[in-house]
């Protein structure tokens, strides 16, 4: 039905996979014909979205700061459905201690820095570590989710900025390593992205601020991402790796200042 856009009788896992992007993706990809993993640490939600989808899921716990975790992970999967095609680092370091303290390098505490990296770069680097076997051996794919605060600086979120370019030269470097053993590497680079979350907790004066740069009339949706991820895991992208794919509306391609200029260039037309 889908073509080479099929998941059919592939297994993804995707870790933060509870919510969010991570959901959305879980729900395209068995949609699609394929099986999902929905690893997260948060177990409960985990076990409440696979529930939704019967056989086609499975709910693994996964705490990213501990490799014992992320090796059992594994092993369930192998256990479960016994093959592994797809890996979506998708799970990063988001609670409200670690955002609200991550600002600008002058003011970063040395946790704030030092939890993001764990998490973000150190967990994405395990996961992929583990599931390279299974993955040579089905010719899979990963797809990393960073930012688009990976590209483009920012007057905050300095550590997490850096994780995500990590994970960037990251997935340019699994690329390289693995791709003639069958594997390729990709990651999508969302901008801000509704969540139920970021719905209810971003701040409206923020979010105006972001949605007057987006070249769309809105802001991404988890949906929107998870179609980007989907397609790179998918045999539609197999000519495609090593690559970072933006998906944030069109803010990171124009010029500085894209608002104020529309805002100036009404003005005129309309006096």
């Amino acid at each position: 039905m889908y073509g080479a856009l099929s998941m059919q009788g592939k297994v993804a896992i995707i870790t933060g996979g509870a919510g969010g992007i991570g959901q959305a993706t879980a729900e395209l990809i068995i949609g699609r014909g394929g099986k999902a993993v929905i690893a997260d640490i948060n177990l409960e939600s985990a076990t409440s979205v696979a529930a939704r989808f019967g056989d086609a899921a499975l709910a693994v716990e996964l705490d990213l700061l501990e490799e014992d975790s992320i090796r059992a992970m594994i092993a369930k999967v192998m256990g479960h459905f016994g093959r592994i095609d797809v890996l979506h680092n998708n799970a990063a370091a988001t609670g409200a201690d670690v955002v609200s303290a991550d600002g600008a390098v002058g003011d970063m505490p040395t946790w704030v820095w030092d939890r993001l990296f764990s998490v973000n770069c150190r967990g994405t680097m395990i996961a992929t570590r583990e599931a390279l076997p299974h993955l040579i051996e089905a010719k899979g794919s990963i797809v990393n989710t960073v930012s688009g605060l990976g590209l483009q600086g920012h007057i905050r979120s300095a550590a997490y900025g850096a994780t995500k370019a990590a994970i960037i030269q990251l997935t340019r470097s699994i690329a390289t390593a693995y791709g003639r053993q069958g594997v390729r590497c990709n990651a999508v680079a969302p901008g801000l992205v509704l969540t139920e979350t970021v719905a209810r907790d971003f701040p409206t004066k923020w979010r105006k601020l972001v949605e007057d740069e987006t070249l769309r009339d809105r802001a991404g949706a988890p949906e929107d991402i998870a179609e980007a991820v989907a397609f790179l895991a998918s045999d539609a992208a197999r000519n495609i790796t090593g690559q970072t794919l933006a998906s944030d509306g069109g803010v990171s391609v124009h010029i500085p200042g894209f608002a104020a200029y529309t805002a100036a260039f009404a003005e005129l037309a309309a006096g």
